[in-house]
């Protein structure tokens, strides 16, 4: 009871925000800016389809689908580290993320030249910098367990003014970067042209860039939430922003356009090449459960997590064997030990990092069709090395 006080209490002491309509929501826009957002779950089509479909230089296009999974993203470093080792990565036409995958994916999309960079978040250990020692108790009184300002500094550190010019380079050439944030007040998703973002020219930029990828880094309760200013009808407010994994793992084909009954929004004769790393484990794992509040809601969560994903795999692979996508999966196929008190453990993440590598240098990575289930009992638990 003492604790479920002061969770109340907390959320008592929560600063005030504009309170504003859900007519004002449909029409707010960010000052400055274009088209640089959709809501995914939208069947309309896209605000300008030149600014936001890929243009490929070739028949077959590329489209790497980065999910989110927290210290998980050390996977899809190891995916992308092996590929270039093998000489065999292309350069991706489209590339999307979602919380730790948005994270990965501006230097995902910039190639293999950032793979150390990649490297280093997930596997050196600076990840750990992002937690307090005292984060639960601190949490009690707080909006959520973690402080944003250390994932502020490490995504400030790292997409700089030098890297928004060479998206917005890669943008201008018909390649796209996008993001997806879930927007609370409305609770829609939000998919963000992060390159048109980039090649905008206007001087706050840089900072909205840097604040979309915090938002859908920041997991609800663990990161607080981010506040970007918009305008509608001559007033200015701010919506509430936060993990795109709050609405889906991963960004693959908006579901508006799964849905309808046009064609698919490419050009007739185009290959789709679709690869989507999930920074997951999708297969069953087992665990007795320990009969604690934090630990049910972790086990609960992650079921979500988990059925969530599949059902946005197979939708995709639905969709894409109607439309002409070539669908590639991966996802954790092994049972990695994880503590969600110690939701950044190096161990942890240079396993997930070094499984990532291995399965994608031995050519095991990739699978053509979301079945994941019956792959448990093929690979059993192991330890962090």
């Amino acid at each position: 009871m003492a604790i479920l006080m002061l969770v109340l209490m907390a959320g008592c002491m929560a600063p005030d925000r504009v309170r504003y309509s859900e007519t004002a929501a449909v029409n707010a826009r960010i000052e400055g800016f274009g088209d640089i957002r959709t809501y995914a779950d939208t069947g309309r089509q896209l605000p300008d389809a030149r600014a936001w479909l890929a243009m490929p230089r070739h028949r077959d296009a590329n489209y790497l689908v980065l999910s989110g999974g927290g210290a998980g993203g050390a996977f899809s470093v190891g995916v992308l580290k092996a590929w270039s080792d093998r000489k065999g990565r292309p350069e991706f036409d489209i590339v999307s993320g979602v919380s730790t995958g948005a994270l990965i994916a501006p230097l995902a999309f910039l190639g293999p030249a950032y793979d150390d960079t990649l490297v280093d978040l997930y596997t050196s250990g600076v990840a750990k910098e992002l937690v307090d020692a005292d984060f639960l108790p601190k949490a009690l009184l707080g909006s959520s367990l973690l402080k944003q300002e250390p994932l502020r500094r490490m995504v400030e550190r790292h997409l700089t003014q030098e890297i928004l010019e060479k998206i917005a380079a890669e943008h201008r050439k018909g390649r796209r970067l996008l993001v997806l944030t879930s927007n609370l007040d409305s609770q829609r998703p939000v998919v963000w042209n992060m390159g048109a973002i980039a090649d905008s020219g206007q001087p706050d930029a840089l900072k909205l860039f840097q604040d979309i990828i915090i938002a859908s880094a920041s997991i609800p309760g663990v990161f607080p939430a981010v506040l970007i200013k918009v305008t509608a009808g001559g007033e200015e407010f701010e919506e509430m922003h936060s993990d795109g994994g709050s609405s889906s793992q991963i960004l693959t084909i908006p579901e508006g356009w799964m849905a309808s009954p046009r064609q698919a929004p490419w050009p007739k004769g185009l290959k789709l090449n679709m690869y989507v790393i999930v920074n997951n484990a999708l297969v069953p794992e087992f665990s007795t459960t320990t009969n604690n509040t934090l630990a049910v809601m972790a086990r609960a969560s992650a079921a979500l997590i988990k059925s969530q994903t599949r059902s946005a795999l197979v939708a995709t692979y639905v969709y894409g064997q109607k439309n002409g996508i070539r669908f590639r999966v991966a996802s954790i196929d092994r049972q990695i030990p994880y503590k969600i008190t110690d939701p950044f453990n190096t161990n942890y993440m240079r396993a997930v990092y070094h499984l990532g590598y291995a399965e994608m240098a031995s050519g095991r990575l990739w699978k053509d069709q979301p079945v994941f289930a019956d792959l448990a009992a093929a690979n059993p638990p192991q330890s962090p090395q």
